[in-house]
């Protein structure tokens, strides 16, 4: 057996930058990126042992899927993924073949985008529910005298239509809606590889973001791309343990309540999913507050993952605004007769008190932040692009002209393909909703999505998490006094492609040209588009979707039916108006003028600007998934780092949390196949 190799760290070349607290002591990733894990030159990685894996997700996986989302309201996710190369990686060592890194990733990524959630059409279940929900018909949007007073039938067939009864989407009645599935497919691959590239050109090539969860992915693609050369090496070591905890904690989380969601009426649970609620418990103390602790065990070893300051911001953010200033502001309003959260109520759980203090403050506060973190990075890129004029022309890492060899292509052509399909988007708005002001459309498709993305493109960056502004397209439609349900189903180009820049490094950070993304999305969408229409088709014929039969989508199904609802009469004749009074203009300013003078402040007394994005993302959150990320950010800095030494510990992190990953899929997938075969055998005739 080979000697397992180990990293070779820079503690050892220069110690003295451990002891004297240099950057690497503050967190992973910190600032500089580690050249351990930069590529040494790209390949092809599209081959026909990827189109293989494709199909292979789409056949087996998509199903297991499909019933995951429907039973307890997760998708397979990492299951499909990590089952899908482990599998591959097997059959090739025992076919005395090798399977490179960049085949082993692009199957890895292929299989998550085939497998998640069932692909595009679980909307046309949705909306066939939607139409026939009690929500629709109390609200009297399933069926009105004016189309354009009721739920649209290119969403979904009127009542009358026969496929209700049926449960079948081979009917002519169903055309304009599967038509509008797969343009909204085609149209959406073309945005965000557009703008997803050009975001990781500007964040990646010249700004120089850390992307700290890139190498997750990736690292997990080399270890395995290790064993199928057969090398022992430090990550496998590392992956295989990650992956023994994930199979332990994923059979208590994962595998106890799908089974026994499919051996008994209800599920239980072990380990309550997704979160220990804690607000009703603490409302006296903490009244407005939203408390809880998640249950899941990922974000532990996220916390090892993320900069040390980005956790520790957040968490310290989170509590202060829940413990601190939320019940003061709160009971300061009470004694001057002013309440300042008029719509949060004593014996509100996490999730009612999170909807409640979000329309009263928060979405407001949300706002400014993140107005805050767009003008800052625009002048960064700004500052970045006039003074680093002389590496532009070198090829240099921190420019715009990419390295050779990547795959690049031509900036143009990439926000030329966006550009096209945000005009497709505005053509079909204007087709389905003629009378809608198409300037609104314009806006979201050319200012509002690009601006939205780049500030969350920086924010994955820097911190690995985005930020998202809820209630925007909510807020343009009432605003615009249109009247009418059809604008809320119709394809609003309104859409946050940040995700895509990391998504890119990760494609970097394997080695693997950006030409093969390209092909294997190709390929994606054929497949998932077939295979999502037949299995979908199948499930909704076995019965009635939902019903008992899925817990999940009977229990939570008819709450999201009702506040679609809800939100659809807004634009309605008399229809109320809650959102306009969420959106308070001072409180967004306030949150505006803070965080920009919290950024200077931080420039002033030279703290690094990694504290100030934490203490921001954090102060508009609740605690829920700061508490387990935090531990894991103590427990990583002060014992896994002194342990293994803080490069080594750089090294070893992400591929943990690529073997938990791999783990927890491993076993939901293991369930969901017992539950399907054990459904499958018991309505059998015999």
């Amino acid at each position: 057996m080979a000697e397992v190799e180990e990293p070779r760290g820079k503690e050892e070349a220069n110690p003295a930058a451990e002891e004297k607290g240099g950057k690497a002591g503050l967190g992973l990733f910190y600032e500089e990126r580690l050249p351990e894990l930069e590529p040494e030159s790209f390949r092809e990685g599209f081959t026909i042992r990827t189109i293989l894996g494709a199909l292979f997700v789409a056949i087996i996986m998509m199903p297991g899927s499909i019933y995951l989302s429907l039973m307890i309201g997760q998708e397979l996710g990492p299951a499909a993924e990590w089952t899908t190369i482990i599998l591959f990686v097997e059959v090739a060592r025992r076919s005395f073949t090798v399977l490179s890194r960049q085949e082993i990733y692009l199957i890895y990524y292929i299989a998550g985008g085939v497998g998640a959630a069932g692909g595009a059409f679980y909307w046309l279940i949705w909306n066939q529910y939607l139409r026939q929900s009690q929500a629709a018909r109390s609200f009297g949007i399933a069926e009105a005298a004016n189309p354009r007073m009721m739920i649209p039938t290119w969403t979904s067939p009127p009542l009358s239509s026969i496929t209700y009864i049926q449960r079948t989407f081979w009917h002519h009645d169903w055309t304009i809606p599967i038509l509008l599935v797969i343009a909204g497919a085609i149209l959406g691959r073309m945005q965000w590889i557009g703008m997803g590239y050009f975001l990781f050109r500007t964040t990646s090539d010249v700004e120089r973001l850390p992307f700290p969860m890139a190498p997750v992915a990736a690292q997990g693609a080399t270890a395995l791309a290790e064993v199928s050369e057969e090398k022992e090496t430090w990550r496998w070591t590392v992956f295989s343990t990650g992956t023994m905890v994930g199979l332990i904690y994923g059979l208590l989380y994962v595998a106890v309540p799908v089974l026994t969601g499919a051996f008994q009426p209800k599920p239980q649970w072990l380990i309550q999913i997704p979160w220990f609620d804690f607000t009703l418990n603490s409302e006296g103390t903490f009244p407005t507050g939203r408390v809880g602790i998640s249950s899941d065990l990922r974000l532990v070893l996220f916390g090892f993952v993320l900069p040390f300051p980005i956790v520790a911001g957040g968490f310290l953010a989170s509590v202060f605004s829940n413990f601190i200033f939320s019940p003061s502001l709160y009971r300061w309003g009470l004694a001057h007769g002013h309440n300042y959260f008029p719509t949060w109520k004593r014996g509100m759980n996490l999730i009612q008190t999170e909807i409640s203090t979000g329309f009263d403050l928060w979405i407001s506060v949300g706002i400014g932040i993140a107005l805050a973190i767009a003008a800052i990075g625009l002048s960064k890129i700004v500052k970045n692009l006039l003074f680093r004029r002389s590496s532009l022309t070198k090829g240099a890492r921190g420019s715009l002209k990419p390295p050779p060899g990547r795959g690049d292509f031509p900036l143009p052509l990439a926000l030329g393909i966006w550009g096209l399909a945000a005009i497709a988007y505005v053509i079909l708005c204007r087709v389905l909703v003629p009378d809608f002001p198409v300037w609104i459309v314009l806006l979201f498709a050319f200012f509002w999505s690009p601006l939205n993305s780049y500030v969350s493109a920086r924010l994955v960056g820097m911190t690995g998490q985005p930020m998202t502004i809820p209630f925007i397209s909510q807020s343009a439609f009432i605003l615009s006094k249109y009247r009418g349900v059809d604008i809320w189903f119709a394809p609003i180009p309104l859409y946050d492609h940040g995700w895509a820049a990391q998504k890119f490094r990760e494609v970097e950070l394997t080695g693997t040209k950006f030409t093969s993304v390209l092909k294997a999305e190709a390929v994606a969408l054929v497949v998932v588009l077939i295979f999502s229409f037949l299995y979908w088709s199948f499930y909704w014929k076995l019965s009635a979707i939902p019903s008992s039969q899925y817990f999940y989508a009977q229990t939570f199904w008819p709450l999201n039916a009702f506040y679609q609802c809800l939100w659809a009469t807004g634009t309605l004749p008399g229809g109320a108006n809650y959102l306009l009074q969420a959106v308070k203009f001072d409180v967004i300013g306030s949150a505006f003028g803070g965080s920009i003078g919290l950024y200077l402040l931080t420039g002033l007394f030279g703290i690094h600007y990694m504290w100030f994005y934490g203490l921001v993302a954090g102060f508009a959150a609740n605690v829920t998934n700061y508490i387990p990320m935090f531990i894991g950010a103590l427990l990583g800095r002060y014992y896994m780092a002194r342990r293994f030494g803080i490069h080594r510990w750089q090294l070893y992190a992400p591929v943990l949390l690529a073997g938990y990953a791999c783990g927890v899929g491993l076993i939901a997938m293991f369930s969901v196949a017992i539950a399907i075969i054990f459904k499958a055998v018991r309505i059998l005739p015999y």
